[in-house]
């Protein structure tokens, strides 16, 4: 019987190991544990400048192929800003998931989304195509962001 491959990082957090052979090096180790604290995205150089601060070593290079890897192997959510820089988070949900995202303030909820999921599956296979993903991002106003719009 095989076991199940997991990684832990600093905080303690067991996470799945990727699907592909990677190695776990104290830079991919670092990262993860970087993201491990933030509840808000962030880019690659926000990243880096917090490994920095924190004292570890990580070329920013480095931080970018490590942050792909993991959104490839499904341990990050990747979404773009208003500014169309890529932004990352660590997943809270393991499946498959969207994001209500609040283009004041930059609060990302986690949605799941049947409906779309089955909306996607038959468009796709209407025109033929298969081996489909798709990413669906809702840009609107939070509650907190739009009382404040109301008020002003």
């Amino acid at each position: 019987m095989s076991e199940a491959r997991t990684s832990q990082t600093s905080a303690g957090k067991q996470l799945p190991r990727p699907s592909r052979e990677q190695r776990i090096t104290k830079q991919r180790v670092a990262v993860g544990s970087a993201l491990d604290q933030l509840d808000d995205f962030v880019s690659t150089q926000e990243l880096h400048r917090s490994l920095q601060s924190d004292g570890s070593s990580v070329a920013l290079a480095t931080v970018y192929r490590i942050l792909q890897s993991m959104a490839e192997d499904g341990l990050v959510d990747v979404l773009r800003n208003a500014e169309g820089e890529a932004v990352y988070r660590r997943c809270s949900v393991a499946a498959h998931h969207h994001h209500l995202l609040c283009r004041t303030c930059g609060k990302a909820v986690e949605i799941e989304a049947p409906e779309v999921e089955s909306w996607a599956a038959k468009t796709a296979a209407a025109h033929g195509f298969t081996e489909v993903q798709h990413t669906v991002e809702i840009v609107g106003l939070c509650p907190e962001c739009s009382t404040k719009a109301a008020g002003n």
